[in-house]
């Protein structure tokens, strides 16, 4: 079995569930909404991201004999029976990937035969919340640097292999230039990039002619990393490589700098390098870098122009989980309503409006129900699949990008920088809030 994308990815209880509702024969319409209760510590908006991976998991949902045969060893054999015909044939609304969200908005709405819908829940939480959280702290880089080479380096350190590549194609869906991870480059197309480790100079008697062999050996990529041994004497010998290669029509592209004062060192090798003809060529940082340290560089005018950014972005290191849920919201043609202390839901099926200003920036959403309470603003959720089929062709994960970064340009200026703001303004509608307290009034003639 496929360990990624085999339905048993799953908790136990959804199995347990299915089971009772088989014997008691529900297996009526259900509508569940995926959302997030609360923005997590320093975030102001949400990237919304994963629902491609989504997507894909509900067209081949299905199940293998092994896992059949592994299954009828613990449930009732109606179980099994149910599950070799399985397929999910529900509809799927959606944001958009790249979409900017707010707490309490559905992102994500199923509506599918309730034992369908119930099943794919936690690995539909898993995709979503994880492309999501990355999504999200990359955009922080991208809108303080948005003019600056931006790469993703966190693979090493990245929970797992699928969190490697998912990351990277979050990161770059956000807005990132791209990504060092090799598979996510043949996976999704986003372009690589890459330089030397400090043990490729330590593995030659000497730094310059490390830095010549690697210059000879990738004529067409020849970024030096400089901060071996002493970084600006390191900067000195690029100066003396760079006619030489020029001879032989070699450019030195840029040098990399991956600790110490980062800020202090760029000074001096920018001075170093433009002194040495070399203005051209770039100067690229590492090491340990998130979006605060980025701030930091950009404050004091360092002379960087690009940044690899690592742990602190795939495992979103200041805020590596946020409170993201998928919650019953309509059974049999009847809105259904949790009422738990401090996690109540809005009933219903639910569509999100919003609004913006007449110089084109986000004013204000509005949460709705989908049906029978209208709004002007612009609609957030979208068709994306319809009796288990997608209805649109796949999206370019380059375009999605090209939309992300154009949704940040509706952003107040407020919400682009890295200080918490005051919570942008998401209304629910006079009629969902109706139909709330209609339910909670029936609920208590039922106790």
């Amino acid at each position: 079995m496929n360990p990624l994308s085999s339905p048993l990815l799953s908790d136990l209880y959804q199995f347990t569930m299915l089971q009772s509702y088989l014997e008691q024969d529900m297996q009526e319409t259900a509508v569940f909404e995926l959302f997030i209760r609360k923005l997590p510590p320093g975030r102001n908006f949400m990237v919304a991201a994963g629902l491609e991976q989504v997507l894909n998991f509900l067209e081949n949902l299905k199940f293998s004999s092994e896992e059949l045969d592994w299954l009828a060893a613990r449930f009732h054999p109606s179980l099994i029976d149910y599950f070799e015909q399985f397929h999910f044939s529900g509809d799927v609304h959606a944001m958009p990937e790249g979409t900017l969200f707010f707490p309490n908005e559905p992102v994500l709405r199923v509506t599918a035969p309730l034992p369908q819908a119930q099943l794919i829940e936690s690995r539909l939480i898993n995709l979503f919340h994880f492309g999501t959280l990355i999504a999200s702290k990359a955009a922080r880089s991208v809108l303080l640097a948005p003019d600056k080479l931006l790469v993703d380096f966190g693979m090493r350190r990245a929970h797992g292999a699928e969190a490697a590549l998912l990351a990277a194609r979050a990161s770059y869906l956000a807005g990132f230039s791209g990504t060092a991870t090799v598979l996510a480059g043949a996976l999704y197309g986003i372009p690589l990039f890459g330089t030397m480790a400090h043990s490729y100079i330590q593995a030659h008697a000497d730094e310059l002619t490390a830095f010549a062999h690697f210059a000879y050996s990738s004529p067409d990529n020849v970024v030096l990393l400089i901060d071996t041994y002493d970084t600006e004497a390191a900067a000195r010998k690029v100066v003396t490589l760079a006619p030489i290669l020029a001879a032989d029509r070699i450019n030195i592209q840029g040098v990399r700098l991956d600790s110490g004062d980062l800020a202090a060192h760029a000074f001096n090798v920018r001075q170093i390098l433009d002194q040495g003809g070399l203005q051209s060529t770039t100067i690229f940082a590492s090491g340990n870098l998130d979006e605060y340290k980025l701030q930091t560089l950009l404050s004091a005018k360092a002379p960087i122009d690009g940044f690899g950014i690592g742990t602190a972005l795939d495992i979103s290191i200041d805020a590596p989980a946020f409170d993201c849920v998928y919650k019953l919201q309509e059974y049999a043609g009847k809105p259904r309503r949790k009422r738990s202390e401090g996690k109540a839901t809005w009933p219903g099926r639910k569509q999100v409006y919003r609004y913006y200003t007449a110089e084109d920036e986000m004013s204000h959403d509005i949460v709705a129900l989908a049906e029978n309470d209208p709004h002007e603003g612009q609609p957030l959720l979208e068709p994306m699949m319809l009796a288990g089929q997608r209805i649109h062709s796949k999206i370019s994960l380059h375009d999605l990008r090209q939309q992300t970064l154009a949704n940040y340009t509706h952003l107040p200026k407020v919400m682009t920088t890295l200080e918490a703001t005051p919570a942008y303004p998401v209304t629910i509608s006079t009629a969902l809030q109706d139909l709330a307290k209609q339910l909670d009034a029936e609920m208590v003639t039922h106790l």
